[in-house]
């Protein structure tokens, strides 16, 4: 079997190649290929890939690199894309422009994940089409953000074939389970009720031998207190919503603390990354153990992740860092989609009628069952009025993304910024466009 990994210069794909290696992912995959347009960036991260230390008894799948999509896409059974458009300078763009206009600066919501879609839906658009020249029968496994949006796009031209990842709803269902003292079974959601969007959406219900067990979890400060969402949100927001919200929820719930908090950061996140990375690729081109040098930059990635949520005095533990992570959720999607083994998780999926008041063609973040047909969406509780709300509107959002960058369509790409709930004025939205097209002249001669 071959994996293909479009952005194969990328940060994380030492963590997938070590999954595939050992542990229970292991002899999956004969070949991986690793593709990216920075041959600088590959050779960086095969230089980590050779030097990562395996328990005894790994074995590594064969690892090619290629720089022309089409060759590396030939032949290929199942492919990763993780790809960022405009890479980290351009992520420090779309937080800077956001935050000029008093607004939220973040790479997938609001006005920043607006900008960021624009680049990488075309450039994922790329992708589909050659996979459908050169491996038509390739599982795509999307990992591109903003994940809902892109997948929807790319699923004009590959289909159901296509799934979105991200492992922020996995963990959240992971720590709080661990909170409510709730066994999850490997592959199972038995229990779970989660809904939503890609960063967005809610657990509302697990349940164990008959008995829901969040309600009692919602009215433990001390249980809350125990996991990173339970201190994100404090000790009555989940109890009010009767829901715990993914952590992303942060960014509408307490808004202008966001705000106020990425202002007066001394670096926003994307600058902090942007700083990290300027040097860290040439570091793993000449240090005598690139493993090491990129495993003490993952820790500080990790560190620093929705810092802008958490008191000055919080620190991430290793609790808060469990619950999957996207290779483990991606090779899991993987291992269902070749063997027929099936497997039940969170990914992003077309609707197709399992939340009624919803498109069927939208994409949305729910559990499903994933086996060799693909991914179908469980059956899920009706949407409470204040979330169907918010996914309503951030849908239509989604909608005018995907077609501003599919038919190149300026006025659907300033209709997304002005019907975003967190971007509060039409002159703001009209000033932010001009902002982006501005930073990014490719953006700009799109339209033409």
């Amino acid at each position: 079997m071959k994996l293909v990994i479009v952005g194969g210069g990328g940060f994380r794909v030492p963590l997938v190649y070590r999954a595939l290696s050992a542990g229970r992912f292991a002899g999956l995959i004969d070949q991986v290929v690793l593709h990216d347009s920075e041959p600088t960036r590959l050779d960086a991260i095969v230089r980590v890939l050779h030097t990562m230390p395996l328990p005894a008894g790994s074995t590594r799948p064969h690892l090619a690199t290629e720089t022309r999509l089409d060759v590396a896409l030939a032949g290929a059974d199942i492919v990763f894309a993780a790809i960022r458009s405009g890479g980290a300078a351009g992520r420090v763009i779309d937080e800077r422009v956001a935050l000029a206009e008093g607004l939220l600066g973040q790479e997938t919501v609001g006005a920043g994940g607006i900008s960021y879609a624009l680049r990488s839906v075309p450039q994922m658009l790329t992708v589909a089409q050659s996979m459908r020249r050169v491996c038509p029968d390739a599982w795509l496994i999307n990992f591109t953000n903003p994940a809902g949006m892109v997948t929807r796009a790319v699923q004009g031209v590959l289909g159901d074939t296509v799934i979105g990842i991200c492992d922020s709803a996995s963990g959240l269902v992971s720590r709080v389970a661990h909170a409510a003292g709730v066994p999850l079974t490997e592959g199972s959601l038995a229990g779970v009720d989660y809904v939503g969007l890609n960063h967005l959406g809610w657990l509302r219900g697990l349940t164990l031998d008959g008995t829901d067990r969040l309600p009692a979890l919602l009215a433990d400060p001390q249980r809350l207190a125990s996991f990173e969402e339970g201190r994100v949100f404090g000790p009555d927001l989940p109890g009010l919503l009767g829901a715990i919200p993914n952590e992303y929820l942060f960014y509408y719930y307490f808004h202008r603390e966001a705000v106020r908090s990425l202002a007066g950061s001394a670096e926003t996140r994307g600058a902090f990354l942007h700083r990290q990375q300027e040097g860290l690729y040439t570091e793993l081109l000449s240090a005598p153990e690139p493993y090491a040098v990129w495993e003490g930059a993952r820790l500080a990635r990790e560190e620093g992740y929705l810092a802008e949520a958490r008191p000055d005095t919080a620190v991430r533990d290793e609790a808060d860092l469990a619950g999957g992570g996207y290779e483990r959720i991606a090779l899991a999607a993987m291992r269902a989609l070749l063997t027929g083994h099936p497997a039940e998780l969170i990914v992003n999926v077309r609707n197709n009628g399992a939340l009624s008041t919803l498109p069927a063609d939208a994409v949305v973040e729910v559990p499903a069952r994933l086996d060799r047909t693909g991914a179908t969406p469980l059956p899920s509780k009706p949407l409470a009025p204040h979330q169907l709300g918010l996914m309503a509107q951030v849908l239509a959002v989604e909608e005018a993304v995907v077609e501003a960058a599919v038919h190149a369509d300026r006025d659907a790409a300033l209709r997304a910024f002005l019907l975003h709930p967190l971007i509060d004025s039409a002159h703001a939205a009209t000033r932010l466009l001009k902002g982006y097209e501005r930073e990014f002249p490719a953006l700009a001669a799109f339209w033409k």
